[in-house]
């Protein structure tokens, strides 16, 4: 009886609670009481409707604390932490079918990066990969709407639910992708300057004397791919070089559809050099070398070779191509830092990051005519 009647009397300063309350009274219901949406009471309750310059009426805010009164409300304590703190973590979030913790893998360097520039900005990491709904392109939103647990999230890789995405700026949550983006528009972004290296790629072979140039890619529009014919054909036509539609073969098999006969043709046409770009497959440089091979020709005797970025992890050991280096840790931290300014309410911005031209070994001067 005695504990009944303790349970019974209200605390100092707390209106009692209503017959038969066993649980705390939510926010909810004082929206319910008071004929208001929840996010209304949370701005008075909060005082937030004052902070951000959208105060609520008097008579509103007077309903909203009569009804809490009258329910016996009071915040959530860990709720309040909640919402008003940082939980001082950053997610990391890759588009890849398994996260890349392989240290030949060329998103590896990328981490490394984030990793180093997190801890020195005071930030632990959560890694997201979809894995329990079978990878963000099979369906993760789900896993997408988990990074919300972080106080912001680092996207990598080249193919990105743009929806999911466009979603996240829509909700201000602080995002910034790894990789240049054109949508969705208010995305953060962190990228090589590709077109650059690119066509400085093209003019160091026009200075070695070539005069025709084919690039081999991908049939992909990932804006890295984009950006690298773009930086290509820029190149050739700063150069004086033929830029038409010959210029570039693009293929969704480039090792059935790259022969060594038609290799053979391109050579017979004039063709002294060939640049194919990187991806995550490695394919548009397997296929390359693979036709020039079957084809009997000499490197760099015969054709020039270059590559728009790094060779595959399991070729490395091999004699590097003329070509670029990807500052990928540099990325990696470029993008914690501008991750931070979001989390701290900075603007969303781009920021591209210079490579670095590689001379290599597989480019020389043309055969004489």
């Amino acid at each position: 009886m005695v504990a009944k009647e303790a349970a019974g009397r209200a605390r100092p300063g707390r209106a009692p609670a209503p017959a038969g309350r066993r649980a705390r009274p939510r926010q909810a219901e004082v929206a319910r009481l008071a004929g208001v949406s929840q996010a209304t009471v949370s701005l008075v309750l909060s005082g937030r409707d004052i902070a951000t310059g959208r105060p609520i009426s008097a008579e509103t805010r007077a309903k909203v604390l009569d009804a809490a009164h009258s329910l016996g409300y009071v915040p959530d304590p860990a709720a309040s932490r909640l919402a008003a703190a940082r939980n001082n973590l950053l997610g990391v979030f890759s588009f890849t079918a398994t996260f890349p913790t392989d240290v030949r893998h060329s998103y590896y360097p990328f981490l490394v990066g984030v990793e180093q520039e997190a801890a020195a900005q005071g930030y632990d990491l959560v890694l997201f990969t979809g894995s329990s709904t079978g990878g963000a392109g099979a369906g993760g939103a789900g896993a997408l709407n988990r990074v919300r647990l972080a106080d912001g999230c680092l996207f990598l890789g080249r193919h990105a639910p743009a929806d999911e995405l466009r979603r996240l700026v829509a909700d201000d949550f602080p995002v910034v992708h790894v990789g240049r983006r054109d949508e969705p528009e208010g995305l953060a972004w962190v990228g090589a300057d590709y077109v650059s290296a690119s066509r400085e790629v093209v003019t160091a072979l026009a200075g070695l004397g070539h005069r025709r140039a084919v690039l081999i890619r991908e049939d992909d529009d990932a804006p890295a791919s984009t950006d690298r014919e773009r930086g290509f054909l820029d190149g050739l036509v700063g150069s004086g070089l033929p830029a038409g539609a010959g210029a570039v073969f693009r293929s969704g098999d480039p090792g059935g559809d790259l022969t060594a006969d038609r290799v053979r043709a391109w050579v017979a046409d004039g063709v002294t050099a060939f640049v194919a770009e990187e991806t995550d497959t490695g394919a548009a440089w397997r296929a390359l070398r693979a036709a020039v091979d079957e084809a009997g020709l000499d490197c760099p005797g015969q054709v020039s070779l270059a590559l728009l970025g790094s060779p595959p992890a399991d070729l490395a050991d091999e004699p590097a191509p003329m070509g670029f280096d990807i500052p990928r840790p540099a990325l990696g931290a470029e993008a914690v830092r501008l991750l931070a300014a979001r989390i701290a309410g900075g603007p969303a911005e781009g920021t591209l990051v210079a490579c670095a031209f590689r001379p290599g070994a597989t480019a020389g001067p043309p055969p004489a005519p």
